[in-house]
């Protein structure tokens, strides 16, 4: 029994030696418990930082549009007849009143000598028929001729005066038609190939015109918008601050220019609506058909803006990294519209706050940061020269 005890007490000596030696694996280390944990402000990262300032900005509407004439007009043959000279080289601008083609006239010129002579023949009559009335009057108040000769006479002249009239008509009518020999410019503009030269036979009934003119300044772009931002534009346009920037593709030269009007219907199918904006181009550097990319500035307002590099996106929303007391805190924000290289902000951030710009990668919330100048590199400490 005795020897049984003192094995005992030796082996719990031993378990209290081993317990003793292993403390460190199996008893929490103090130093360690109060160690900061990753990212709560153990290490200092260098960002870069901006501001959240108030300025004007536009509010802007981006769309995919095209380029419009305001006027097109093509030339047609208004009589049956021969073309005689095309006075324009094809592509050239015209300008209104300027001639463009000379239709063979001669038939007109006849009729038109016929008709005057027959004008000068029923004048002549007129003048002696108003001679006799003159001498049946004389007469009649001497009782000298009967009142039937010049109730007779005055018969007469009216059916002169009545033949005049008819053939200066069609004198007048003939005219017109001649006028249409001389084909002119009803608007300025760049005109098309000529679709007939010198020698054709042109007709009223022709579907194909002899030319097409195309206004070329001013000219429209036209664009769709969603209808709930009619309102918006129509405060644009009667306060006459609605302007567009169209570019075309594969240029960096913008033509500016006025919203000018709405169509007068919402498509019901797309709920899309028409808008005009009308564009000086007095370079033409926008061409008829062209699609461009229409950029609607509708006002401009005060908002609060940042950095656009400074706005984060995870799967909860947009954020940004707030530094305050050295340290770096995540503040969800809402984004109202991004112009250029700033974002306005619809609510969320306050003026005069300072955001994180760049080396958002090596943040968390309440991480320790270091702002340093835009575009001064790394966080690394700064080499010793010759270095």
């Amino acid at each position: 029994m005795t020897r049984r005890k003192w094995l005992l007490g030796i082996t719990l000596l031993a378990l209290a030696g081993a317990a003793f030696y292993t403390r460190g694996q199996w008893m929490p280390d103090k130093s360690n418990a109060q160690a900061p944990a990753p990212g709560a402000g153990g290490r200092v990262v260098a960002v870069e930082t901006g501001k959240a300032e108030t300025k004007k900005m536009p509010v802007r509407l981006d769309a995919l549009g095209s380029v419009t004439p305001i006027a097109s007009v093509a030339l047609k043959p208004r009589v049956d007849t021969t073309i005689t000279a095309v006075h324009f080289q094809d592509g050239a601008n015209v300008t209104k009143g300027e001639k463009l083609f000379t239709l063979d006239c001669r038939v007109m010129d006849a009729q038109i000598q016929t008709t005057e002579g027959t004008l000068a023949r029923d004048q002549a009559q007129l003048a002696g028929a108003e001679r006799d009335v003159g001498r049946y009057t004389e007469l009649v108040g001497k009782n000298a001729t009967p009142v039937t000769n010049l109730d007779n006479a005055k018969t007469q002249t009216d059916i002169y005066k009545a033949a005049i009239k008819s053939s200066q008509g069609v004198l007048d009518n003939l005219k017109v038609q001649r006028s249409y020999c001389d084909v002119t410019a009803p608007i300025s503009g760049r005109i098309s190939a000529a679709s007939m030269k010198a020698g054709n036979f042109v007709r009223q009934a022709d579907i194909m015109p002899m030319a097409t003119i195309i206004q070329m300044a001013p000219v429209y772009v036209s664009f769709t918008v969603p209808q709930k931002n009619l309102a918006d534009i129509r405060q644009a346009i009667s306060a006459e601050t609605g302007t567009v920037l169209a570019t075309v593709q594969g240029q960096t030269k913008r033509a500016q220019g006025q919203v000018s009007m709405i169509e007068n219907s919402v498509d019901s199918a797309t709920g899309m609506a028409m808008v005009r904006a009308t564009m000086p181009n007095t370079d033409e550097l926008l061409w008829p058909g062209t699609l461009v990319n229409a950029e609607v500035t509708l006002r401009v307002e005060d908002s609060i803006v940042v950095p656009s590099n400074a706005v984060q996106v995870s799967q909860t929303g947009t954020f940004v990294f707030v530094v305050a007391d050295g340290k770096a805190k995540v503040q969800p924000v809402k984004v109202d519209r991004t112009v250029g290289t700033e974002t306005v902000i619809a609510s969320g951030l306050n003026v005069g706050e300072t955001v994180v710009t760049d080396g958002q990668l090596l943040l968390q919330n309440g991480t320790r940061v270091n702002p340093r100048q835009p575009g001064a590199g790394g966080g690394g400490p700064p080499k010793a020269a010759g270095s």
